[in-house]
């Protein structure tokens, strides 16, 4: 599916998005490989500031956390094996973007200031 985020007053598509079940929201992007990998997202019931880890997650990705309008309440780049990622605010949603090739121009939407590299090959 796609899914379209605010931020600001942008509005930003993204493609390939898939929704995970209660199982999926273990696994995350854990054992993924980086180029195979879709934006998974995250909904909860209640909002939630639920901490993430990035333990077996062996590439970056972008964390979105999302209100239930899809506005972007923050963002993060999480690293690999980071072992607790806490938002500031609760949330409805999160988005987990890769950083690979297929979401670059997408996260160049989120992050202007990102820089291009290595990270996305």
């Amino acid at each position: 599916m796609k899914m379209i985020i605010k931020i600001d007053s942008k509005r930003i598509e993204i493609p390939n998005v898939r929704k995970v079940s209660e199982l999926g929201k273990i696994r995350g992007l854990m054992f993924r490989r980086k180029e195979k990998s879709n934006a998974l997202l995250f909904e909860f019931k209640k909002p939630s500031k639920m901490k993430i880890h990035s333990f077996f997650v062996f590439f970056d990705f972008i964390a979105l956390w999302l209100d239930k309008d899809n506005n972007i309440l923050e963002k993060r780049v999480v690293k690999p094996w980071t072992a607790s990622v806490s938002p500031s605010v609760k949330y409805l949603k999160l988005l987990e973007v890769p950083l690979n090739v297929f979401y670059h121009s997408k996260i160049k939407e989120i992050f202007p200031n990102f820089p291009s590299g290595k990270r996305f090959k």
